[in-house]
């Protein structure tokens, strides 16, 4: 988007001058048209580097996070107007004065812009992917297909809300251990590089025979002290060419399978996926979704490379006519109980209600598997200590039993 200047005739014949934001001159010329306007001419506006505060602003404004708690209160107030009837124009003037978040307020800004200009609400928020999911683009679509936009958004509020509470219980299972892994990290640094050196300069000079564990530490010491630079920056590049791989298709589906066949971590992954599968397409099939439209949907709104490529396999099974349950049975990661609800509730003619139930009990089954994932961190965490203390125990002592044993 660019922001133009320009100079106009209004109707009443006065001739006035502004900004207006569009994508080529040619749409601004449109724009002011269907204002009503006469355009008498339209120009870029040219900005120098550091021009008045717009350019300090507009810094600001991107470098402002937009938490899950923001979006949430967003789509709570945009739900209540929506329910009481007022435009939508409106509604955006209202919110766009009452939030605090300074990213949010402009685009609220210019979502209302978007929407005076003829833009439908799900082209409006399209267009800002870094805010707005495509989850949530989605469901915006379709809320505003079906004519149910407050329901829809009733329902998206108990999506974000329970996909933040999952994430934040992960977060918190994982802070401790990730804490006590990194002390552990810089812990076996010092002992290899400071410690173990300076007793082994004493053993050797004893002329012990150095034990095995002692002479590990020793091989890791001369290959750190000698190759430090080759090994940071190795270390640097693997990661930069990790990311860039992990935004690739194939990278991030790699990634995901391999996420999902860890133990601990992939049941819980799976379920979650199984939960929001589950939540969207039950939301999807009440708005009158047809099943095709909702596999598309579904498949940019899963969250996971892995499961989202066994849409495409779906997607063909299903045009084919062989129904909803049969396909999911020949997808990798749908458990047999999402296959056989599916199966019930497409018989009896309910299978919105019978994904509501879905929904419902992978949500407590992702709950209990955080609970159990943060158990069983626990003692994980005292096995690997214990044989980081036990290992570089023998590498000190197994040789000092020597020596004492010599002076003796």
């Amino acid at each position: 988007m660019t922001t133009f200047t320009y100079c106009a005739i209004n109707e009443n014949g006065n001739e006035i001058t502004g900004e207006i934001i569009a994508d080529s001159e040619e749409i601004a010329l449109k724009m002011l048209a269907s204002r009503g306007h006469i355009p008498e001419g339209v120009e870029e506006k040219s900005e120098s580097f550091l021009e008045g505060s717009n350019f300090l602003t507009r810094i600001e404004e991107n470098l402002t996070p937009v938490k899950p708690r923001d979006i949430i209160l967003f789509t709570k107030q945009l739900k209540t107007l929506i329910q009481a009837g007022v435009a939508m124009v409106q509604i955006l003037a209202i919110m766009e004065a009452q939030t605090e978040n300074k990213r949010l307020r402009a685009i609220i800004g210019r979502l209302s812009e978007d929407i005076r200009e003829g833009s439908s609400l799900f082209d409006a928020f399209v267009r800002h992917k870094k805010v707005f999911s495509p989850l949530y683009c989605s469901m915006i679509k379709a809320g505003e297909t079906s004519g149910a936009l407050p329901e829809v958004l009733d329902r998206l509020i108990y999506i974000i809300d329970h996909e933040h509470k999952v994430k934040s219980d992960i977060k918190a299972a994982l802070r401790y251990p990730l804490i006590v892994v990194c002390f552990l990290g810089v812990a076996f640094f010092v002992l290899l590089t400071v410690v173990i050196p300076k007793f082994v300069t004493i053993f050797e000079r004893a002329k012990i025979e150095l034990p095995l564990p002692t002479k590990i530490c020793l091989v890791l010491y001369n290959i750190i002290h000698n190759y430090w630079v080759f090994i940071l920056l190795g270390s640097v590049l693997g990661i930069i060419v990790l990311v860039k791989f992990f935004r690739t298709e194939q990278g991030r589906y790699l990634r995901d399978r391999f996420l999902m066949n860890l133990p601990l971590v992939g049941p819980l992954i799976v379920k979650s996926a199984m939960s929001r599968f589950a939540s969207i397409f039950s939301i999807l099939q009440s708005s009158g979704i047809t099943v095709l439209e909702s596999m598309d949907i579904l498949s940019n709104t899963m969250g996971n490379a892995a499961i989202t490529r066994e849409f495409v396999k779906l997607k063909q099974l299903l045009r084919e006519g062989r129904g909803i349950a049969r396909p999911l049975g020949q997808a990798k990661y749908f458990t047999p109980m999402v296959i056989n609800m599916v199966a019930v509730g497409e018989e009896s003619g309910k299978l919105d209600n019978m994904l509501e139930e879905i929904a419902t009990h992978y949500d407590v089954e992702v709950e209990y598997s955080t609970k159990q994932l943060s158990e069983a961190v626990g003692p994980l965490l005292t096995i690997g200590l214990a044989a980081v203390v036990g290992f570089f125990a023998l590498a000190i002592f197994l040789p000092m039993w020597d020596l004492t044993k010599m002076v003796n």
